[in-house]
């Protein structure tokens, strides 16, 4: 494995290849703090400077997490957070994205981080009942403020985000992207790319699934979200089985997992691209950043493409409640 090479998302360096902390805290059954702090660590170590998480995730421990690992280690880190989700697990989702929610959320995420400062700040879902220009000018205050550097979306839409950057500029958008869930492409990377904004894919392996780890649900905790997933749902899952069978013979033919050649694939989606794979071990992390040695000509892109085309993948990559609250 390289060095991992610097990209920018907007003027923001960061590694080319960053660290979802979602699953250390959330979303995928039982965690171990020891062993999360330990993978945050050698994430440091090999070169990986871009660590996201959220308010959401575990409802703060993530953020306490985080704030424990990069204790000591500050200067070497990029620490990317959202806020927007009010609701308490078990409670209907609400979003917010009023004023005085962002200048509240940003106060007690800086305090679960032990930080003075964020350096990429995101609105984690858009509220549908705030104007976009309220919520962006109460986050470019706290850029004035000097507690947060730079500013993101997550999940935004293609005409929210020009409202947005006309407001201030915005660093970077992070959505969903991967072999399996390409909406962005139509219209949002290209506005985002007209406007110099850097493009965060979450999600890049499909939840785990494009890793060939998957052909079933029995090795899920109860709590895995991915069983409320209708790409995981019975019929659903069988037929995209297929077309990670088809991912595995390609990889096989340059002697790389399956997994490393769906993530090539979205690191070589250009250069304001930084995927922001999930992991709670240190084994997948170094899978996943050998994944940037992986070189795709054109032709391994094609075939690559063409074994996942889209009116192939089985159900939506969310409930219909969750998908409300997407493209915003």
């Amino acid at each position: 494995m390289t060095d991992v090479p610097t990209r920018y998302l907007g003027e923001l360096a960061v590694s080319a290849q960053g660290l979802g902390c979602m699953g250390m805290s959330h979303g995928y059954g039982a965690t171990d703090d020891a062993q999360s702090i330990a993978t945050l660590h050698r994430a440091l170590d090999l070169g990986v400077t871009f660590l996201d998480t959220s308010d959401f995730y575990g409802f703060g421990h993530n953020e306490e997490l985080i704030g424990r690992a990069v204790a000591g280690r500050r200067d070497e880190v990029v620490l990317a957070t959202k806020f927007g989700f009010a609701n308490r697990l078990g409670e209907p989702t609400s979003i917010r994205g009023d004023a005085a929610y962002v200048r509240q959320a940003c106060e007690a995420s800086l305090r679960r981080l032990g930080v003075d400062h964020i350096d990429l700040y995101y609105q984690h879902r858009v509220d549908p009942q705030v104007p976009i220009e309220e919520t962006v000018g109460a986050m470019a205050e706290l850029v004035r403020a000097g507690k947060v550097r730079h500013l993101g979306l997550s999940e935004a839409g293609a005409r929210t985000v020009r409202r947005a950057h006309a407001v201030h500029p915005i660093s970077a958008l992070q959505s969903e992207w991967s072999l399996w869930t390409r909406d962005l492409e139509a219209e949002v990377a290209p506005v985002c790319r007209e406007l110099g904004i850097g493009l965060v894919p979450f999600s890049p392996l499909g939840r785990g699934f494009l890793t060939g780890r998957y052909n079933s649900l029995d090795g899920l905790a109860e709590t895995d979200v991915r069983r409320g997933q209708p790409r995981f749902a019975d019929g659903n899952l069988e037929r995209n089985l297929a077309i990670v069978a088809k991912l595995e013979e390609l990889a096989a033919a340059k002697s790389v997992t399956a997994g490393q050649l769906a993530l090539a694939w979205v690191q070589h989606r250009g250069e304001d691209v930084v995927p922001i794979p999930g992991t709670r071990r240190q084994r997948y992390l170094e899978e996943n950043l050998a994944a940037l040695d992986v070189e795709l000509t054109p032709e391994d892109l094609a075939a690559i493409e063409a074994a996942a085309p889209a009116e192939r993948i089985a159900g939506d990559r969310y409930d219909a409640n969750s998908l409300t609250f997407v493209n915003g």
